[in-house]
């Protein structure tokens, strides 16, 4: 498998963003990205879908959408779409059509910032995400640093206080998006986890105060999706954003923050006699499977199953699990950053039966 990073949900100045794509490239490059999904609100942009390069460094930028009734008050369940290659927008107002048109093309939908409550100090409504009737997503957005954010902010001080500190905001995901997550894979429906930036460059004032909130840079080397493919990217867009789009659909992805240390190397993998199987995919336990965590470095971790912590390691940098019960087991690591210990991988599922 060859590993990327990918850093989806960001916006540009076609929506709320304060950059435009080639700037986010640039910025990109810098952070050491191979590819960066743009997700302007309820307006997709074309022509700008390419690589970037610089010296011997590319990027591939690829163009979604952030997708939202904007006739609905208030404007909740945000959908990222990603790879539907057209406007969509306009099937707004009916989600659960939105998400069989985009799939029918051969797009994928990732529920957007599912838990993000108000923050009226800053006049953040809430955005939390309500249709959950829907059915046939791809998945959902289980960490998204500018949720995390306005999670933090409890008054204007909290504010300046973080946007000037931005390193001390992340500490993982929501409580409540990873028991949702965990309550969807209980009921056997293999959603997919990513995570997200929502980097929109706000320039921000108080009083004599200016300040960035979250310079697109910064956020690109926080909250990232590496990606697992079986090839590495060729340089062809066409067939580069096939492997990435079929490689999320299928769950072969963790969630890294990579600001702490870096998570590239990270890998859950499953193995028995007759088979193997890596994150996003199934395998049989009839005759016993082994389990195998490995870590870029020493960390505390855990082996979720469903939705349960079945087995912790403290300071290790790799385990093995022997079971024979079915089930569905993912992994989260923790780190030691900044006096405080933090979320620091998350990775997708491996689906025992």
């Amino acid at each position: 498998m060859h590993e990327i990073i990918l850093n989806l949900h960001m916006h540009t100045r076609y929506s709320d963003g304060h950059a435009s794509h080639a700037e986010i490239a640039q910025a990109a490059l810098r952070a050491g990205l191979d590819a960066v999904i743009v997700t302007d609100h309820n307006v997709y942009v074309s022509g700008p879908e390419r690589y970037y390069q610089e010296g011997d460094q590319r990027v591939l930028l690829m163009v979604g959408e952030e997708v939202h009734d904007q006739a609905r008050i208030p404007q909740k369940n945000h959908l990222l779409v990603i790879g539907a290659g057209r406007e969509v927008a306009t099937l707004a107002y009916d989600t659960q059509r939105l998400i069989n048109q985009v799939h029918q093309v051969g797009g994928l939908t990732f529920i957007a910032h599912p838990h993000d409550p108000a923050a009226p100090a800053v006049d953040e409504t809430d955005i939390t995400w309500e249709d959950w009737d829907v059915h046939g997503f791809t998945g959902i957005e289980l960490w998204n640093g500018f949720s995390e954010f306005k999670n933090r902010i409890k008054s204007k001080a909290h504010a300046v206080y973080y946007a000037f500190n931005p390193e001390r905001i992340a500490e993982g995901p929501a409580g409540e998006t990873l028991r949702k997550w965990d309550e969807l894979l209980a009921r056997g429906r293999p959603v997919v986890a990513v995570g997200g930036s929502d980097a929109h460059g706000l320039p921000a004032r108080l009083g004599p105060l200016r300040r960035t909130i979250f310079p697109y840079e910064f956020h690109f080397r926080t909250i990232n999706t590496h990606v697992l493919l079986p090839t590495p990217l060729s340089g062809e867009v066409a067939e580069d954003r096939r492997l990435i789009l079929d490689a999320l659909a299928r769950g072969r992805c963790f969630v890294g923050y990579d600001l702490p240390a870096p998570t590239r190397g990270f890998r859950f993998k499953a193995q028995t006699l007759e088979d193997s199987a890596c994150m996003g995919e199934e395998i049989n336990s009839k005759w016993g499977v082994t389990l195998q965590i490995r870590l870029p470095r020493p960390a505390n971790f855990r082996l979720i199953k469903n939705g349960k912590v079945e087995r912790t390691w403290q300071n290790r940098e790799a385990a093995v699990y022997n079971t024979t019960e079915p089930g569905v087991y993912r992994v989260e690591a923790y780190l030691e950053y900044l006096g405080r210990e933090r979320g620091w991988i998350f990775s997708n599922p491996i689906y025992v039966k």
